[in-house]
C-alpha cells in the first residue's frame, strides 16, 4: 500500500508541510509505504480549457503534472495539504485540483482514499475542508476526513490547535495518516 502526501504550500518546512509530514509517518507506521511532493518545486501550468482529455483522459499539456499523475495512478491513498490562502486553497491546491479533470472522465482516481490537511492562520479552514471533500466526491475517491492546524508562523502547529476541541494539530494529522491507511484496508 503506498500513501502520497502533497504539500502544496509555496513555503518549505512550513505548517503544512509539518502536518504531511506527520501524516505520513502515522501512515508508515499503520504500513504502508509513503512518499511526498512538494507542489510548489514543480512547473505546472494551468489548465488551458482545451478539452482534449474529455475523450481520452489524458492531459495534453507538457509539464511536471505529468509526473504527478503518475505518482497518483501508482498511489492507494493521498494525503493532500494546503495552507488557508484568502478563505481558499493555495494555488498549487488548485493547480492539481484542475488539472485532475483529466482524470475525471475515465475513473482514473476513483476508489483511492482521500484526505485533507489544511494549516489555518484563524478561519477559512472549514471551507478549505468542505471544497475538498466536494472535489474528492466528484473524483469518486473514499474520504478518509481532514484535519486542520492552527498556526501562523513555521512551525507554530507543532504547538497549535487543531480543528477539535480535544486535539493538537499534530494529532489530528497522525490521525489522517492512519486513517488513510486503516480506510484502505477496510475496502480492499
Amino acid at each position: 500500500m503506498k500513501v502520497l502526501g502533497l504539500v502544496c504550500s509555496p513555503r518549505r518546512e512550513g505548517n503544512t508541510e509539518i502536518l504531511i509530514r506527520q501524516a505520513l509517518t502515522s501512515a508508515r507506521e499503520t504500513g504502508a509505504e509513503t512518499e511526498i511532493l512538494h507542489v510548489a518545486d514543480l512547473d505546472i501550468t494551468p489548465c488551458d480549457a482545451c478539452g482534449a482529455c474529455l475523450s481520452e483522459g489524458v492531459c495534453q499539456i507538457e509539464d511536471d503534472m505529468q509526473t504527478v499523475y503518475e505518482k497518483l495512478y501508482q498511489s492507494d491513498g493521498v494525503i493532500f495539504g494546503t495552507p488557508v490562502y484568502f478563505l481558499n486553497v493555495s494555488a498549487q491546491a488548485k493547480a492539481i485540483i484542475d488539472r485532475t479533470y483529466a482524470c475525471l472522465m475515465k475513473g482514473k482516481l476513483r476508489g483511492k482514499v482521500a484526505a485533507v490537511i489544511a494549516a489555518a492562520r484563524r478561519v477559512g479552514a472549514g471551507q478549505v475542508l468542505s471544497l475538498m471533500y466536494a472535489y474528492f466526491t466528484a473524483q469518486r475517491m473514499i474520504i478518509a476526513g481532514g484535519g486542520i492546524g492552527y498556526g501562523r508562523e513555521k512551525g507554530e502547529v507543532n504547538e497549535g490547535p487543531g480543528g477539535s476541541p480535544f486535539y493538537s494539530a499534530i494529532e489530528e494529522a497522525q490521525a489522517i495518516g492512519r486513517n488513510v491507511v486503516k480506510m484502505k484496508k477496510r475496502i480492499s
